[in-house]
């Protein structure tokens, strides 16, 4: 290979370089948590904050709630239960039942137990304490608090596209059943609508 040859193959392997690393580098800023940042429309962690907020709003509202609490005396035991993603795409339902369940505690309104996952974990750990804890500190069994209420629900979707412009579409349904009799005491709905527009879209 002559050498004008291999100097030009040179420049080019680091002219290719160069236009290779411009061309991937990337920017980060840290922002508020709770700032909306939306880049597809698709389902995020505002809007899985913002409907459990209003949500659990709307159900300690109700008169369910001092309809107990004038029977028993007491504030009512909620878990919750299944929430179903029958939408179009894949959320992250964990996080917002975590949501919800903050929400729920923090209204002060409501007492609240544990998942099922989570009492698996806390029967295993009273196992071991009676095998290995001190007779004072051993926690018993049979002392669990159970719940009153169930809240459970779906989230479903409708997506409209055409050319460059999309709309989507989410509704939040949840419901609150009496586990001991059944009975649906507040069933309550969010909806979400997003319009987004693609502007260097050419049909």
């Amino acid at each position: 290979m002559k050498t004008n040859q291999i100097i030009k193959l040179t420049l080019f392997t680091i002219f290719a370089i160069i236009l290779s690393s411009c061309g991937s580098s990337r920017q980060v800023s840290r922002v508020d948590a709770r700032e909306t940042i939306d880049l597809t429309g698709n389902w995020n962690d505002t809007d899985s904050r913002l409907v459990a907020e209003e949500m659990v709003t709307d159900v300690v509202s109700r008169n369910w709630l001092s309809d107990f609490q004038i029977s028993k005396g007491s504030k009512p035991v909620v878990i919750v239960g299944q929430i179903r993603n029958k939408s179009s795409e894949h959320i992250n339902v964990e996080t917002f039942i975590k949501d919800i369940e903050k929400e729920l505690i923090n209204s002060g309104k409501i007492r609240f137990v544990a998942s099922s996952e989570e009492r698996e974990q806390i029967r295993d750990e009273r196992k071991d304490q009676g095998d290995f804890a001190s007779d004072e500190s051993i926690k018993k069994f049979y002392k669990e608090l159970g719940a009153d209420f169930l809240m459970s629900g779906v989230i479903s979707s409708i997506n409209d596209k055409y050319g460059g412009e999309e709309v989507k579409y989410y509704q939040i349904d949840l419901q609150l059943i009496n586990i001991e009799t059944n009975e649906k005491v507040w069933i309550g709905d969010k909806k979400i609508k997003k319009f987004i527009s693609s502007s260097g879209y050419s049909g």
